[in-house]
């Protein structure tokens, strides 16, 4: 699915995540400094224990090789505990059965006791988690209450979770829309199913605008051919008339005029349709129909396969490093979720192009994984990002640079992010990065800040897109400025202006007049002279007046300053909490 990538941004950073990696191939930064590459704290190393001393320690029971005698008995016990009626039988092959993937089904049969199998459902719930440090697991209640919903509207003579239509709902949830034909009866084929008039068995078609790993407008429809109730999954769209096999009866278009028979449509396709206007398109879809059905079957699997070998193993790059620059900033949401704006800035020299009929082409894949301190994968995300220019304009652009931006929601915590691009017109061309990532806490009593930051472009998007869409936060486009290296500030043309954003959070509010009263000051220092160019303030009464939130959003002309390093400082001064914080950002003008 491919996105437009923003063009022409010269790149900028406000703050140093970390350095350049061992291969020196990477170049990054982020809000907050890095603790390395991992997210794992550090170890302390476990002195050796001088077995001269301890003559009596023994091994771990736990690990020692099982007699001939225990290992009958565990496997009498777990013939025990998986027989219908027993308790890890059912969790095995009702509870989980429609998202367990085939590996780890085959692990859990293979755990020794209960314990380890307690162990092994705890994690399975962790690894689907959305919030991994919450108490609630909101994908575990999910699952149960799809379960519940299966079990209430798809029964049919067998619990509602053994259907097909059960399958599916609890697997991927509720369809975006369901055409129904509860009692079937007469049908006007649509021309692609190859026209005239039949009659159906009752049958749904539930549509899904989109399914993470299969794709987008996915139709799926359910036949009742046993009048029973019992809808069944079909890829053969033919499967519903119920006429098909009454001679002279439901006649396709083909066959009312002769131009085909009804033992056509027993051509030992994957459907029943027989000939028609679009046979020949049928014809080419029924792979695409095939592959339909195995893969909303089976677990989701990652896309960029190749690439996921990148994130899970050090794997050795093959041709030069695809180079590309990072920055993360930290927004409040709620007092528990945290927006974390990931930004990537790539190079157009950095990118192959092929050119085809007048235009260049350019296709970057990229592969963003985020884990916790306990290495659980909290998000796994996915795009394809395209650049295309006039072939004739090609050299041109070379010294532009394109932006991709990702906005995750993440809970307060140290994270590992973990990010993989590829250049499409040459697969050898890989870039990695991963840095560890704290997003901070935003208690409700203490005065606090988003990140600040220095942006490129800086616009109000229309109503309908407030809160959407790529660098859009709020009702405001921010496109951040992204350093070319860890120590490089931002740097601006003299003829630019200077755009940042931020938000303050937990404003004290007076009792009696139930408003605000803090200064916020502006400061920009050239850092040659250690002396102020601009110093101005503005009492956030004038702009939200009873709010414990205000958003700062200004743009300074550029043309006066000469050339030469500043920094940018924004100081808060609360009247009513007594409390004071600042954030600085440096900038270069050229």
């Amino acid at each position: 699915m491919k996105k437009s990538i923003c063009q022409g941004f010269i790149g900028t950073a406000v703050l140093v995540l970390a350095s350049v990696s061992a291969a020196g191939n990477l170049r990054a930064q982020a809000a907050t400094p890095a603790a390395g590459n991992s997210a794992q704290p550090a170890q302390e190393a476990t002195p050796a224990v001088d077995k001269t001393t301890a003559p009596d320690e023994k091994p771990d029971p736990t690990k020692r090789r099982l007699s001939d005698r225990e290992r009958v008995q565990q496997q009498k016990y777990l013939k025990n505990e998986l027989k219908p009626d027993g308790t890890w039988k059912k969790w095995l092959d009702q509870d989980v059965v429609w998202i367990i993937t085939e590996q780890e089904a085959q692990a859990f049969k293979q755990l020794k006791n209960d314990e380890e199998r307690e162990n092994f459902v705890e994690n399975f719930w962790l690894r689907r988690n959305p919030n991994p440090d919450s108490p609630d697991n909101e994908f575990r209640e999910q699952h149960y209450a799809r379960i519940a919903y299966a079990n209430e509207h798809f029964a049919s003579g067998k619990p509602g979770w053994k259907t097909d239509r059960g399958h599916i709902y609890i697997a991927y949830g509720k369809p975006d829309s369901i055409d129904s034909h509860p009692s079937g009866g007469s049908y006007d084929r649509p021309i692609e199913e190859g026209g005239g008039t039949t009659s159906t068995f009752p049958f749904e078609t539930w549509h899904y605008r989109y399914i993470e790993g299969i794709g987008d407008n996915i139709d799926l429809e359910f036949v009742d051919s046993c009048m029973c109730n019992d809808y069944h999954f079909t890829i053969d769209r033919g499967e519903k008339d119920a006429l098909k096999n009454v001679s002279g009866a439901g006649q396709t278009l083909y066959e009312q005029s002769g131009q085909s028979t009804r033992a056509q449509r027993m051509n030992g396709g994957v459907e029943t349709l027989g000939n028609g206007p679009q046979s020949a398109t049928n014809q080419t879809k029924q792979f695409d129909r095939i592959s339909l059905y195995s893969k909303i079957l089976a677990p989701p699997v990652i896309k960029f396969k190749d690439m996921e070998q990148f994130i899970t193993s050090a794997q050795i790059l093959k041709g030069p490093p695809f180079l590309f620059d990072v920055r993360t900033d930290y927004v409040k949401v709620t007092g528990d979720t945290v927006l974390v704006p990931v930004t990537l800035q790539i190079a157009n020299k950095d990118i192959t192009f092929q050119t085809k009929d007048d235009v260049s082409t350019g296709n970057v894949n990229i592969l963003m994984q985020v884990s916790n301190i306990n290495h659980r994968i909290v998000g796994t995300y996915e795009d394809t990002v395209g650049v295309q220019v006039p072939a004739e304009f090609l050299a041109q652009t070379q010294t532009q640079r394109n932006m991709y931006w990702k906005a995750l929601p993440l809970r307060p915590g140290m994270y590992k992010v973990d990010i993989v691009i590829k250049d499409v017109n040459n697969p050898d061309h890989i870039g990695t990065w991963r840095r560890s990532v704290n997003v901070p806490k935003y208690d409700d009593d203490k005065l606090s800040a988003s990140s600040l930051i220095l942006a490129s472009s800086m616009s109000r998007v229309p109503s309908k897109e407030i809160g959407a869409g790529s660098f859009v936060i709020g009702n405001t486009k921010v496109i951040p400025s992204v350093s070319s290296g860890p120590t490089v500030p931002v740097t601006f043309k003299k003829g630019d202006r200077l755009n940042f954003w931020m938000q303050v959070y937990n404003l004290g509010i007076d009792d009696k007049s139930k408003q605000n009263n803090a200064e916020i000051q502006y400061l920009v220092t050239d850092l040659a002279t250690n002396k102020a160019v601009l110093d101005t303030s503005e009492s956030t009464v004038k702009l939200n007046a009873n709010a414990d939130q205000v958003t700062l959003e200004k743009s300074l002309p550029l043309a006066s300053l000469p050339s030469g390093k500043y920094q940018l400082a924004i100081k808060i001064n609360d009247g009513v909490s007594k409390q004071q914080i600042s954030q600085t950002a440096p900038f270069t003008v050229e």
